[in-house]
C-alpha cells in the first residue's frame, strides 16, 4: 500500500530583510586610504551631520550599530601611519564614520531558504501535553551564493502541527569570535618533545608556513606532501601527530539576549569563505548519559570542501573543528545520535554515489575502514544516493532517510532501515519514494529537488522538514507503522524479528545519577526492552502524561520529586504502570516502606545484571 505523506500547508519562503552587516573592503587599500583621506577633510559639523544620518537610517536594523563601525574601523586603523595620521588625532565621531564606510548590509537569506534539519530543543520546560519544543536550521543563501547556518524555534502538538515562533529583523553574527592559531617555533618543539624528527616533514610541511599559521594552512601542506612523498609507517605516524596537535577549532558566542531566530553562523574561516553547506544537526546523547547538539556541514572556498564538525550545548555557544581522517570526504556526512558499541558512528558518501558507514573512536578523526551499506538500485536512485540527516533510532532499528537522484536530476526521499546493534547491515528499504516534489514544489532554483537535513520522532510520526528546489523550505509527516508496513525486507526472519521489536516492552528509567542510568539501560537493552530515561520524578510525570509504558523503574533519593512521592502520585491517578523501586536504600526497613506504598519489586544498589532481568521477566509474565 501506498504511504501516507502529510505535509503542513505553509512554506517558509527566502525573507530579503533578513539582513547582517559585514566588512567592506572597496578596492584594495590604495582605494581605503582615499576614502580616509576625504573623511579627514571634512570639516566636524560635517562628521556629525553624515554620522548622524547615518545612524539614524541602520540603528533600527542592526543591534549596536555603532560598536560595529567601531570594530571595522580597527580592522584599517593601521592604514593612518601611511597617511601621517595619528590615531589620537581622530575624534570618537571620525573613528565611527571611518568604520561605517568600510560597512556593508548582506540580506543572508535574499536567494534560498533550504536544506532544513530539526532537532528537539534542549528546553522542554513548561510546555503543554502533547507538545515539544523543536529548533529546525536552513541553509541561507545571499548574494554572491555564500551560504549560512540559521534556525527558527517552535512547537509541534500532538496533531503534528508545527508552529513557528514569531520572526525578528534583527539578525546578529556572533558576538565574540575565538579563531585558534598556531606559532611555528611552539609546534616544532612539541613535535621534537614527542620524538618525530624527520627533516622532510619539517621541510615539507612546516617550514613554508609563516610564523602563526591556521589549521586550513597546516592541511594545505599535509595534503601536498601526501601526494609527492611516498609515506612510509614512521612517517604516517608523525604527519598523524601534527594532525592530533592541530586539531584546529574555534569558538562563536552569541548574546543571550538574542532569540534563536536572530542567531546566524556566517563563514568565519577561509575555508568557509563561499559558505557553509547542509548542516545536519541531531541531539547525542554519551554514554553518561549527559547529552549535547552535533552538527556536520560542509566548509566551500570556491574550488575545496572540507567536512566541519559544529558542536553546542544551549545553541548560544558553538565550538567548531575540522573532521580529518581519509574517510572525512565529500559532503553528506551525518552522525548517530549516541555510540554504537562503544564507538562513535558515522554515515558517509565519500565516493559521491553510494552510502557508507563508519565508526571511530574520535569525534572528528575518521581513519578506520568504512563498510558499503547502499549502492544505487532503484531507477529513482541510479545517479547517486545519500542520506538525509542522522539516523533515527526505533525499537525496529535504525531508520535512515535517504535522498536519491534518477532521470533529469530528479531528487526524491527514500528510507532504510540498519541493524540497532550492527548497522552495517541493512534489514530493509523502501522500493517506492517516501517524497517527491509536487507540482507546487518542482519549481525554483533547482528544478525538481526535495532534501533533508534531519527529521525526528514524534508521537509516533516521523516529522520531515525539507527543502524545495533549493529555494524554500516545507514540512511533512509520516506514520512511522506505515513506513514499517511498506519496507522491503532482506528476508522473512529479518521481518519476523522487526515486527516483533514493535511489541518491545517501554520502560521510563528514572534516574539522576548518569552513571548508574548508563549501566541500566546497557542492561535493559541487551534484554530486549526499550528504554527512555529522565532525570528525575517531575519530568517522569511529564513522561508517562504524553506517552505509554509498560514500567517505571525508579530510583528513590532525587532532587525535585523522589521515588516515593513519584509511586504515590501513579497511585493516586489510578494510573496502572508497575513502578519497581531501585535504590542504594538497602536496609529492609527501606524495602518494606517500598513494597508497602505498592512498588511491585524493590531492588538494591549495586546492580546485579542478572537479577535485574529476572525479577523484571517475573513482573511482565
Amino acid at each position: 500500500m501506498a504511504i501516507r505523506i502529510n505535509r503542513l500547508d505553509f512554506n517558509l519562503l527566502p525573507n530579503p530583510k533578513r539582513v547582517i552587516v559585514r566588512f567592506f573592503m572597496p578596492g584594495g587599500e590604495q582605494r581605503a586610504k582615499k576614502i580616509i583621506t576625504r573623511i579627514r577633510n571634512l570639516s566636524d559639523v560635517e562628521v556629525s551631520e553624515v554620522l548622524n544620518n547615518t545612524l539614524r537610517d541602520f540603528s533600527m536594523r542592526h543591534r549596536n550599530i555603532s560598536k560595529v563601525f567601531l570594530n571595522h574601523y580597527q580592522r584599517v586603523a593601521h592604514l593612518l601611519k601611511d597617511l601621517d595620521i595619528q590615531e589620537s588625532e581622530l575624534s570618537r565621531e571620525e573613528k565611527l564614520l571611518m568604520g561605517a564606510y568600510f560597512t556593508h548590509e548582506y540580506s543572508i537569506e535574499s536567494a534560498a531558504f533550504f536544506n532544513p534539519s530539526i532537532v528537539d530543543d534542549p528546553d522542554q520546560s513548561h510546555i503543554e501535553e502533547g507538545k515539544k519544543r523543536v529548533i529546525v536550521s536552513f541553509r541561507a543563501t545571499g548574494e554572491g551564493h555564500v551560504s549560512s547556518i540559521v534556525f527558527r524555534g517552535g512547537t509541534i502538538d500532538k496533531n503534528n502541527n508545527i508552529e513557528l515562533n514569531s520572526v525578528s529583523n534583527l539578525v546578529d553574527i556572533a558576538e565574540t569570535i575565538q579563531i585558534h592559531r598556531y606559532v611555528k617555533e611552539d609546534f616544532i618543539h612539541k613535535l621534537t618533545d614527542m620524538n618525530f624528527h624527520d627533516e622532510e616533514v619539517f621541510e615539507g610541511v612546516l617550514y613554508g608556513l609563516n610564523n602563526e599559521f591556521t589549521f586550513q594552512e597546516l592541511v594545505h601542506n599535509l595534503r601536498e606532501f601526501e601526494h609527492k612523498n611516498i609515506i612510509s609507517v614512521e612517517r604516517d605516524k608523525m604527519l598523524q601527530a601534527i594532525r592530533l596537535i592541530a586539531n584546529a577549532q574555534y569558538q562563536i558566542c552569541f548574546s543571550l539576549d538574542t532569540t534563536i531566530s536572530e542567531r546566524v553562523i556566517f563563514p568565519v574561516t577561509a575555508a568557509e569563505s563561499n559558505g557553509i553547506e547542509d548542516a545536519r544537526f541531531v541531539k547525542f546523547v554519551d554514554e553518561d548519559g549527559t547529552q549535547k547538539y552535533y552538527a556536520t556541514y560542509t566548509a566551500y572556498n570556491g574550488s575545496v570542501i572540507m567536512p566541519q564538525l559544529i558542536e553546542t550545548s544551549d545553541f548560544y555557544t558553538f565550538k567548531v573543528m575540522t573532521m580529518y581522517g581519509k574517510n572525512a570526504q565529500n559532503k553528506g556526512m551525518a552522525l548517530f545520535p549516541r555510540k554504537v558499541n562503544g564507538k562513535y558512528a558515522m554515515l558517509s558518501r565519500h565516493d559521491g554515489e553510494n552510502n557508507y558507514i563508519m565508526f571511530s573512536d574520535e569525534i572528528n578523526n575518521w581513519n578506520e575502514e568504512v563498510t558499503l551499506i547502499q549502492e544505487p538500485e532503484m531507477p529513482w536512485e541510479f545517479v547517486q544516493l545519500g542520506n538525509s540527516g542522522s539516523p533515527i533510532e526505533t525499537p525496529q532499528g535504525w531508520l535512515v532517510l535517504t535522498h536519491g537522484v534518477g532521470a533529469v536530476r530528479k531528487y526524491v526521499l527514500g528510507a532504510i532501515l540498519l541493524d540497532l546493534n550492527d548497522p552495517r547491515k541493512v534489514l530493509a528499504k523502501l522500493t517506492q519514494p517516501l517524497l517527491m516534489a509536487n507540482e507546487k514544489e518542482r519549481e525554483g532554483y533547482v528544478p525538481n529537488v526535495v532534501y533533508s537535513c534531519g527529521a525526528i520522532l514524534h508521537n509516533d510520526n516521523v516529522i520531515i522538514p525539507y527543502a524545495m528546489s533549493d529555494s524554500s523550505s516545507g514540512f511533512a509527516y509520516v506514520s512511522l507503522q506505515e513506513m514499517f508496513d511498506n519496507f522491503e525486507y532482506i528476508d522473512e526472519a529479518t521481518k519476523q524479528m522487526s515486527n516483533g521489536a514493535l511489541a518491545k516492552k517501554r520502560i521510563l528509567l528514572v534516574e539522576d545519577d548518569n552513571v548508574s542510568a548508563s549501566l541500566l539501560i546497557k542492561v535493559l537493552n541487551d534484554d530486549g526492552y526499550f528504554v527512555e530515561h529522565v532525570s528525575d520524578g517531575l519530568e517522569a510525570l511529564m513522561s508517562f502524561e504524553k506517552k505509554k509504558y509498560d514500567l517505571i523503574l525508579s530510583d528513590i533519593e532525587m532532587p525535585n520529586l523522589n521515588g516515593y512521592q513519584l509511586l504515590e502520585f501513579v497511585k493516586s491517578k489510578g494510573i496502572e504502570i508497575p513502578v519497581v523501586f531501585i535504590s542504594g536504600y538497602d536496609t529492609d526497613a527501606d524495602e518494606v516502606k517500598g513494597l508497602s506504598l505498592g512498588a511491585a519489586e524493590y531492588l538494591k544498589k549495586p546492580i546485579q545484571k542478572d537479577l535485574v532481568q529476572l525479577r523484571l521477566k517475573k513482573i511482565f509474565q
